[in-house]
């Protein structure tokens, strides 16, 4: 395993470190009054800004191996870029089009989606024209069991009629979100997992209403969309909006999510590293009891300590890519949920000694601490829980010895 940086990805750093120095950082303080005094889920003028200086700078699509739709980037290629967006997660992703929801959704259409679908929906994603929203997730059952999912799509003729209720809707708060890729059930009395299917529903389909956007921990958070709760009231679509065949939502759903973990892990060792060097400076600028934070024998365990884990999480990141690109999602299926598990923790284990570190400033609005850590406090229950993750990585590892 060699994770030495190849010519393409070393000057993608150092084009992508530039943009954030020169644009999004200076951007960051800009866009938190532009949120404040209007629209909270709308893109801010800023954001608008980035996005095309991003573009510009060829900065665009980096997630998309595929070089038809993408910058055909393998994932060990992406993966220290992904890290450098992380480092400013409400700005950098979405200004070089390569923000969640829409990198998963726009991956699932260019893997099962027709070529109608993709020609409707998948272009102007990738343009960066529209956004969308990602339909999973349910109230009223635990939805960390995907077949549990009680929404019914029912075949009725050349449409198909959708009622539910969803929530943690990704993207679907943003005025420029068109589409919903919603899945349900199709055939209760199937196996459990073939009884599930995708379709595609327009955010304009009459039936559909956005109840209201979630917040987390109290953050109003845009830079996923925003997250809604959405009822489907016979809702009807045609037919071919159906993604890939009936009963295939499940295995639709694991192949979407596998690289969206693994982007996941590689922003949030971004965030880490932000908060680490956000510790660094404070301890070295701070005078506590008569002597700098940096020479008090705590913070720099914390220092220390948050430099090993930061290390060894990258490290199985960058192995994780490395073997979906060789052996594909399935053969690393084992080292995806080991990141999933492990690379959160770390985050939230560092942001939160670099918060100890700056005290009342640490949890106010006046650094991106608070707002980094209830994103990666989130993300032990995005994708999958961890325990989910446990007892699946358990399960494997005892075949092993059976």
């Amino acid at each position: 395993m060699d994770f030495s940086y190849d010519t393409r990805t070393e000057e993608l750093r150092d084009e992508l470190t530039r943009f954030l120095t020169e644009h999004v950082y200076p951007a960051e303080q800009v866009h938190a009054e532009q949120v404040a005094a209007g629209d909270p889920w709308s893109r801010t003028p800023v954001l608008a800004e980035l996005k095309a200086e991003a573009r510009k700078r060829g900065l665009w699509n980096l997630f998309l191996p595929d070089p038809r739709y993408g910058a055909g980037l393998t994932n060990l290629q992406y993966a220290p870029l992904a890290e450098l967006t992380g480092r400013s997660p409400h700005l950098a992703p979405e200004a070089v089009n390569c923000a969640a929801p829409d990198t998963g959704n726009m991956e699932l259409l260019a893997e099962f989606g027709s070529d109608a679908q993709r020609e409707r929906w998948l272009l102007p994603l990738l343009e960066g024209q529209i956004r969308s929203a990602f339909c999973m997730t349910e109230p009223d059952v635990a939805s960390s069991d995907a077949t549990n999912i009680a929404t019914r799509i029912t075949r009725d003729g050349d449409e198909y009629v959708i009622n539910g209720r969803k929530w943690w809707s990704s993207g679907a708060m943003d005025p420029r979100c068109e589409i919903f890729i919603v899945m349900g059930k199709t055939d209760p009395d199937a196996d459990r997992h073939r009884q599930q299917s995708m379709v595609l529903v327009p955010r304009d389909t009459p039936g559909v209403n956005v109840r209201r956007g979630m917040t987390v921990f109290g953050y109003t958070d845009g830079s996923h969309g925003g997250h809604a709760e959405i009822d489907f009231t016979d809702v009807r679509v045609p037919a071919e909006n159906l993604i890939g065949a009936e009963g295939g939502g499940f295995a639709i759903a694991q192949a979407r999510l596998g690289p969206g973990r693994i982007h996941h892990c590689m922003r949030l060792i971004g965030m880490a590293e932000r908060a680490l060097e956000l510790l660094c400076k404070r301890a070295l600028g701070r005078v506590a009891f008569g002597r700098p934070l940096a020479e008090q024998g705590v913070v720099r365990e914390w220092i220390a300590e948050s430099r090993v884990r930061i290390e060894q999480a990258r490290l199985l990141v960058l192995k994780t890519a490395w073997l979906m690109d060789t052996v594909g999602n399935k053969g690393a299926h084992t080292e995806i949920q080991a990141i999933k598990i492990g690379t959160p923790a770390m985050a939230e284990w560092v942001i939160d000694k670099a918060i100890q570190g700056y005290g009342g400033a640490g949890v106010s609005q006046d650094t991106p601490l608070a707002a980094l850590w209830a994103q990666t406090r989130t993300l032990r229950l995005a994708d999958g829980p961890d325990e989910v993750h446990r007892n699946s990585l358990a399960k494997r590892e005892l075949r092993r010895w059976a």
